[in-house]
């Protein structure tokens, strides 16, 4: 194992093994070397490389801290890879987002109440007649991101707001190209609320399944 490598996977263990908790300062430098075993500068590559990814935070003047490790802030890594990916690739998230996304919803068919359905009622109509693609698209990625929260799972939740950015797009290439795109997704976004509303778990999923189905058949069609 590389040194750098062996200095993450031991500064790591303290963290899993609870002996450095969410928000807590790492020892001096020195300190911490020498009680691992490591060379200072190993050390400081394992800290570069952890901070990257979000575990630690370094600031300057004060030293180094293990972050919250809320998954709000480590899946953020993921979605600095994803933006690395080509628009070949975005069926392969439409794909792992019709997964995911319906058991979303129907987390929340269990969860959501009345002021939940009212919030997803205004996000499902358009912003006014006359709106303009960029705030549809908004409207669109809000009323989806607040199914995710109402289902009550931060890491699923999180893990569909990665998946938003390369599916965003195969959105807005569809209602560029499709005159009904944006009617039949207002439609679509009725129906899911509708199902929410009557606490239906079985057809949230459905529901959900169908709406993202929609997009990822189009793009298939289109490429």
């Amino acid at each position: 194992m590389a040194v750098t490598d062996e200095a993450i996977d031991k500064i790591k263990g303290m963290i899993v093994s609870g002996e450095l908790q969410p928000g807590e300062k790492l020892p001096k430098e020195a300190d911490l070397a020498a009680r691992l075993g490591l060379s200072r500068n190993s050390l400081r590559e394992a800290v570069k490389a952890l901070s990257l990814i979000r575990i630690l935070d370094v600031r300057q003047g004060d030293g180094t801290y293990v972050t919250s490790l809320e998954p709000t802030l480590l899946l953020g890594a993921i979605s600095f890879v994803v933006d690395f990916h080509h628009d070949k690739s975005v069926l392969d998230f439409l794909q792992v987002r019709r997964i995911l996304e319906p058991a979303a919803t129907a987390l929340a068919a269990e969860l959501i109440d009345a002021e939940g359905i009212a919030t997803l009622r205004t996000l499902a109509d358009p912003p006014s007649p006359d709106a303009g693609h960029d705030a549809l698209i908004e409207q669109d990625l809000r009323f989806h991101h607040q199914i995710a929260v109402f289902g009550g799972n931060q890491v699923l939740c999180s893990l569909l707001e990665t998946l938003s950015g390369p599916t965003m797009r195969a959105r807005t290439w569809r209602g560029l190209t499709e005159d009904d795109s944006w009617q039949r997704t207002i439609r679509e976004h009725h129906a899911i609320v509708d199902a929410l509303e009557c606490r239906d778990a079985g057809a949230a999923h459905a529901w959900s399944t169908v709406h993202i189905s929609g997009v990822e058949q189009w793009l298939r069609r289109m490429t």
